[in-house]
């Protein structure tokens, strides 16, 4: 039972050396690594960038314990911040102390909403979530993110977590551009964007391996830090205008506790949820992505867990919403990480960092950390993704449309809520319309088609209604309807046959619905059978009158339908 609740206990008794070897390479990989996009994600939280280191070293600890993944990779991710952002900016002032306590809170509550979900077993809540609708969630939210970075990349103040808000703001401050901030900024834009498409190629061509040429160029971020940081130093930047991290407190995270603070928490609680479901969606998809090229398993309700210990963990050392990070994740994955220690291993990294090497990171010009942000958040902008789903389905278009408008114009509160509302609205739009067909049989064999789309054999007096949706209360009614339809189109008719191949569902106003439907052929001197129809709905049927007073029969097969009645015309 134990075991269930704690992963770690599965793995750990058979960690072996080379297994150690393999997760602790990894850890001083994702280590040096992530420290930049640590302190980013922080910065466009709107908190202190070693807020990001905090939250990059308990919350690892946590997931390690409770997490089933061996790959992912826990601390603030882009989306998180910039949600986060979004939710603390209407609660209290950006920079003051009631601010950072509205982080502690947040990640508090999402935290402890995710455990709830992980106790209730809804990991199937991502579900609800379509594809299309993530997709152009995540593409609008990365434009968004790029959008509001760009202000630190000109050296001008604007505020806002809207792109039209962030847009007028930026057009208003162009006369003000900070020309030495620009420089540095678009200059490390320019060598990550190269790094990334040409940094692998370049150094493999003059004589690097390809594993270590792809380890640099993926390091692009840390050489940008440590070179714009040495020039930011040498050159005394900060001094003439360069917006630089500035001083970082050293030492470990202190060990902190939200106040309870009612009205706060209320106005935090729709945030709250909405990161946790965006960070568990985010999360779930990559784990799964990466536990599947190692045939490897991964238990939804408990990563909620796993995710829910790590937000609590991150609200009880001063950090802020954490959850599995792509970027950081895929980089531990290639570095050949084997188990969640690796995560672990990282934590400790990045506590020795924290607590002996933020000295070094004073003069790391914020332009450099937003031109970071910039190159990794594109990534999410999936063009390809939005152009299969106009050509293949214009309502998922539709509703992804709507997401992306909504959310670069409301923000990413609005979109996301939009995305579910418009995920579910299709579900029940389209299950409420369930598709159906009238099928003969093919000649000489025992197999039935539709006969709009093959040349299949009839019988005026028979009609066979294929039924391809579970039947439920947004749907029954129309059932009624397109058999009454039926029945008035043919007066000959005298037996319909309901194939329920495709029904794994029969709830009790569908039951109410063919109780009505009986009756009605039933006075119409029509025989209404039932053919196909699976063991569970069967059993559910059993349990009410409907079989008892059926005006025909319930035939095993589609084919026994056709035999039987149709000797009965003969």
């Amino acid at each position: 039972m134990l075991k269930k609740y704690l992963p770690i206990l599965t793995w750990l008794p058979h960690y072996t050396r080379r297994l150690f070897g393999a997760d602790l390479l990894a850890g001083v990989i994702v280590t040096v690594m992530v420290i930049p996009q640590s302190l980013a994600y922080a910065i466009l939280a709107g908190l202190p960038a070693v807020v990001g280191l905090y939250a990059s070293i308990l919350p690892l600890l946590a997931y390690t314990l409770l997490g089933t993944s061996r790959t992912l990779a826990v601390g603030p991710v882009a989306i998180i911040g910039l949600m986060t952002g979004a939710a603390l900016s209407s609660v209290a002032p950006l920079g003051s102390p009631a601010y950072l306590e509205a982080a502690l809170t947040l990640s508090l509550l999402s935290g402890a909403m995710l455990i709830v979900m992980g106790i209730l077993r809804l990991g199937f809540f991502a579900n609800f979530l379509s594809h299309p609708v993530i997709g152009g969630f995540l593409s609008a939210s990365g434009l968004l993110i790029a959008i509001s970075q760009l202000t630190h990349l000109f050296g001008v103040d604007v505020t806002g977590y809207t792109a039209l808000s962030l847009l007028t703001g930026l057009a208003t401050h162009l006369g003000a551009l900070h020309w030495p901030t620009l420089a540095l900024g678009t200059g490390s834009l320019a060598f990550l964007i190269l790094m990334r498409r040409y940094g692998k190629t370049l150094l493999t061509a003059i004589g690097m391996s390809k594993g270590l040429a792809a380890l640099c160029a993926r390091a692009g971020p840390v050489f940008a830090v440590i070179i714009t940081t040495l020039l930011s130093w040498w050159l005394d930047l900060g001094s003439h205008g360069v917006d630089v991290v500035g001083d970082i407190p050293g030492g470990l995270p202190p060990l902190t506790f939200p106040t309870v603070d009612l009205p706060l928490w209320r106005e935090l609680l729709v945030p709250a949820l909405l990161i946790s479901v965006v960070g568990f969606v985010e999360s779930i998809s990559m784990a799964q992505m990466l536990a599947a090229k190692r045939r490897e398993r991964i238990s939804p309700n408990q990563e909620l867990l796993g995710l829910g210990g790590a937000n609590i963990a991150a609200a009880l050392s001063a950090g802020m919403p954490v959850t599995g990070g792509l970027s950081r994740t895929v980089i531990n994955f290639e570095s050949g990480a084997r188990t969640p220690m690796a995560g672990a291993f990282a934590a400790l990294g990045i506590g020795l960092v924290t607590l002996a090497l933020t000295p070094l990171l004073q003069h790391l010009p914020i332009a450099t950390l937003a031109a970071t942000i910039i190159v990794a958040v594109l990534t999410l902008v999936d063009i390809p993704l939005i152009r299969q789903t106009w050509h293949y389905s214009r309502s998922d278009f539709s509703a992804m449309a709507l997401t992306i408008l909504l959310t670069l114009t409301e923000g990413v509160e609005a979109g996301i809520i939009s995305g579910v509302a418009l995920s579910i609205g299709l579900f029940l739009y389209r299950t409420s319309r369930p598709h159906s067909a009238l099928v003969g049989r093919i000649p000489g064999t025992e197999h039935f088609r539709s006969v709009t789309r093959h040349s299949a054999e009839t019988l005026s007096h028979l009609a066979l209604l294929r039924v391809d949706e579970s039947l439920y209360f947004a749907n029954a009614r129309y059932l009624e309807d397109t058999v009454y339809t039926l029945v008035a189109s043919r007066p000959e008719l005298e037996h319909v046959v309901l194939i329920c191949s495709a029904v794994n569902l029969i709830d009790a106003s569908a039951l109410e619905s063919l109780d009505a439907i009986n009756a009605r052929l039933k006075d119409s001197r029509v025989t209404l059978h039932l053919a196909e129809v699976k063991g569970p709905v069967m059993d559910r049927l059993k349990k009410s009158h409907f079989l008892d007073d059926l005006s025909g029969r319930v035939f095993l097969s589609t084919y026994a339908a056709w035999s039987e009645l149709k000797r009965r015309e003969e």
